[in-house]
């Protein structure tokens, strides 16, 4: 079982930059795979980046550039950099992770952090 607690949502202004955490109850080394989705008002949850062990790094395209993921092991904590925030990029931020049991992936949500970019 994983636990994971996401924060650092909040109210920011375009063009700025806004930086998520996802606390993992395990070592983020031992992930298979880790990222993030999100939910814009009115439509449906997509993603924003992941990364998979011995694969590599997929970036939604709408934010290559300027979104990336970040990994600290000592803190079991997967970031989201988020920067030249757009309006569009308002939605409910959730942090995923899969783990591999018996080689079988199993798959953890967080409960989502808001990000507001307005104005």
């Amino acid at each position: 079982q994983v636990q994971l607690v996401e924060s650092g949502g909040g109210l920011v202004q375009p063009g700025g930059s806004l930086r998520l955490s996802c606390v993992v109850s395990r070592s983020i080394f031992s992930l298979y795979v880790m990222g993030w989705y999100r939910q814009a008002p009115g439509k449906q949850r997509e993603l924003v980046v992941t990364f998979t062990s011995g694969v590599g790094t997929n970036y939604a395209d709408s934010v290559k550039g300027r979104f990336f993921i970040v990994r600290d092991g000592a803190k079991n904590t997967v970031y989201l950099q988020m920067n030249m925030l757009k309006p569009e990029d308002t939605a409910v931020y959730y942090c995923n992770v899969q783990i591999l049991v018996g080689g079988v992936p199993i798959e953890y949500w967080g409960k989502g952090t808001l990000v507001t970019v307005s104005s």
